[in-house]
């Protein structure tokens, strides 16, 4: 019997001048696929990064306004936001202590009047909002790039 080779029977030793075999991806595909990789990465880290901070800035917001009703019933009770014989609670006496992880929180106050403000500290870069700030008459502060109309 003759030995016949069909051209669909060749074998890697057969392959012509010129042509190429498949083996895989070539390393600039590679390099590619890295490059991409990367990319999404950096948008992925910078996303949670910004979710973060506004997170954090919304318990902050949230602190303040808890600070403002408390001033409020202190106001009922005392008829004066300081009476100087028992002073109010500050909002780190009242918030949540992990907010104080990221924002130094104060009080600042007399007989008619409050100042209860946020200042962000090293661990929370919010350069939109900056310090936000509430006093007695309601009215909000903030002194980043935002400001209140953003952040509030």
């Amino acid at each position: 019997m003759a030995n016949r080779h069909h051209a669909s029977t060749r074998g890697p030793s057969c392959v012509g001048i010129g042509q190429r075999r498949a083996r895989g991806f070539t390393l600039l595909e590679l390099m590619i696929v890295v490059i991409v990789i990367a990319i999404l990465a950096i948008l992925a880290v910078s996303s949670y990064q910004f979710a973060n901070v506004k997170t954090r800035r919304n318990a902050a917001k949230g602190c303040l306004t808890q600070a403002a009703q408390y001033m409020e019933r202190y106001y009922t009770t005392k008829m004066s936001y300081d009476d100087g014989t028992e002073p109010p609670q500050g909002p780190n006496d009242i918030c949540d202590p992990e907010v104080q992880k990221f924002y130094t929180l104060g009080l600042v106050s007399d007989a008619t009047t409050y100042t209860l403000d946020a200042v962000p500290t090293a661990a929370q870069k919010d350069p939109l909002c900056g310090t936000l700030s509430v006093d007695q008459t309601g009215a909000k502060g903030a002194t980043g790039t935002g400001g209140p109309s953003a952040c509030w």
